[in-house]
Formats: structure tokens, C-alpha cells, sequence
């Protein structure tokens, strides 16, 4: 499985990063002191940061030919169908098109379900934005990412309550993670034991566009790498805080 790939799934996309000497007021002007473009998207950040770290991994996504592009459609079931499966060992969906995205996951369930247990593919969904259709992908993760957005709309105060409250949506056996900014993050597996990694900020913050992604990808690498999950937690807020002490993700790591 070592050279086996990591796959996400989901979305690439230009962003615009404008800096300013303070948060502007409602209606106001303000100057910018300095502009930069880069790529972004969940998936695309989380597929960078794993190659970073060293991972072998790949991308799947819709991609522009131009530097600008409007509406580009998600990745399909019948896309997902060209993938060979045997090229990976996890695959990572970012929480878009759930219904398309259960067929995916639906064909990886069934291939899992005849491949030697050594040979099964882990699958992992990102539940980010607060819309009841993606709620659909808790129950068919092998880890479960919720953000602290979605958490706190469905009534949590706190990463703990959040992976303690949510539990019962994912499949049994299954991990759940919410990571909660400057505090750190939590996760339950089956065992019903919550693990918590505070989170390691950076002497100075710089830029936390990206930070969720960062910490999401770090975990899977260790994951996938054999660490234990408690393990994995404290690595993935590590590199996470690394990362708001840095402009985009050059030296990341």
C-alpha cells in the first residue's frame, strides 16, 4: 500500500487574497497595501499539503484552462467512474454535490466490500458548510471531518460536545474530528473515548486562509502513515498552526 495514492475530491478555484492595515468599516474605501492570487479550494489545499508532507496523492477536481473561469460543473459519479480504484489507498471527498458524491463513495463501499482487508480503500468526507444535503455523507465516512461552522448551527458550543452530539450519524466504527480554531480540536471513535490536541499557534498570525485544509490533510497523512488517531490530532493542529505563521504554504513543513 505504500505507493498507493491519496485522493480528494472537490473543489479547485482561484482565490484573491487583498491585505489591508485593518478590517474595513461597512460602505467605507479602503487602500490595499498588497494583492496576491493563488490556488485554493478544499481539496485542492489539502491535496497540496499532502504533498508537501511527502504524501503520494492526486487531485480530482474541475480545472479552468484560463487563469479565470464561471461555473464549473463538480465531479460527477460517472467522472468518478474513469478513476481506478486500485491506484489508492484513501480517498477524500470535500462535502459538495452529496448526491453524486454518495454514488462515488457507494461504488468504493462496494469494491471495499470483496478486496482483502489490507487492499480496502479509506474513505474520508469533509462536512464544511451548514446545508442539510450534505448531511447526508455522515454516515459513509471512515472519518468524518465537521467544521466548527456546521457545529455550532446545529445547536454545539464546543469541539467536544460537537464529536460527542454527532456520533450517532456516522457508521459504526467509524472516527469523528471538529477541529474549533485557537482551541485546539477533538475527535471520538467507536470506543467512545474523546481525544483532544490544544491547538500551537505561531508567534505571529499571518494568514489562515487554508488552516482547516492544512489541518484536515495533516491528519489523514498521519492516519495513513500508521499514527494513532490521538497522534494524528496533535500533528494535524501542529502543522495547522505552522501554517497561519506563514504566508500561503511554502515552508509549510
Amino acid at each position: 500500500m505504500e505507493d498507493k495514492q491519496i485522493l480528494c475530491i472537490g473543489l479547485v478555484c482561484l482565490d484573491i487574497i487583498s491585505v489591508v492595515d485593518k478590517y474595513p468599516e461597512e460602505d467605507t474605501d479602503t487602500r490595499c497595501l498588497s494583492q496576491r492570487w493563488q490556488r485554493g479550494g478544499n481539496a485542492s489545499n489539502s491535496c497540496t499539503v499532502l504533498a508537501l508532507l511527502g504524501a503520494p496523492c492526486a487531485f480530482m477536481g474541475s480545472l479552468a484552462p484560463g487563469h479565470i473561469a464561471e461555473n464549473l460543473p463538480d465531479v460527477t459519479a460517472q467522472d468518478f467512474e474513469k478513476v481506478d480504484l486500485a491506484r489508492y489507498k484513501w480517498i477524500h471527498w470535500e462535502g459538495r454535490n452529496a448526491n453524486e458524491q454518495l454514488k462515488m463513495i457507494s461504488r468504493v463501499e462496494k469494491y471495499n466490500s470483496t478486496a482483502p482487508k489490507e487492499q480496502r480503500i479509506t474513505i474520508s468526507v469533509e462536512i464544511e458548510k451548514e446545508r442539510e444535503e450534505l448531511y447526508q455523507l455522515f454516515p459513509h465516512g471512515d472519518l468524518v471531518f465537521v467544521s466548527k461552522d456546521v457545529a455550532t448551527s446545529l445547536g454545539f458550543s464546543s469541539a467536544k460536545d460537537a464529536v460527542i452530539g454527532l456520533y450517532p450519524r456516522v457508521k459504526s466504527g467509524a472516527y469523528i474530528v471538529c477541529a474549533w480554531a485557537e482551541k485546539g480540536a477533538d475527535a471520538m471513535g467507536p470506543d467512545g473515548t474523546v481525544l483532544h490536541s490544544d491547538s500551537f499557534p505561531p508567534h505571529s498570525i499571518i494568514d489562515t486562509l487554508g488552516a482547516g485544509d492544512t489541518f484536515n490533510a495533516s491528519l489523514i497523512y498521519a492516519l495513513s502513515m500508521g499514527q494513532t488517531m490521538q497522534d494524528a490530532l496533535t500533528f494535524g493542529c501542529q502543522v495547522a498552526g505552522r501554517k497561519c505563521g506563514i504566508q500561503g504554504y511554502d515552508g509549510i513543513v
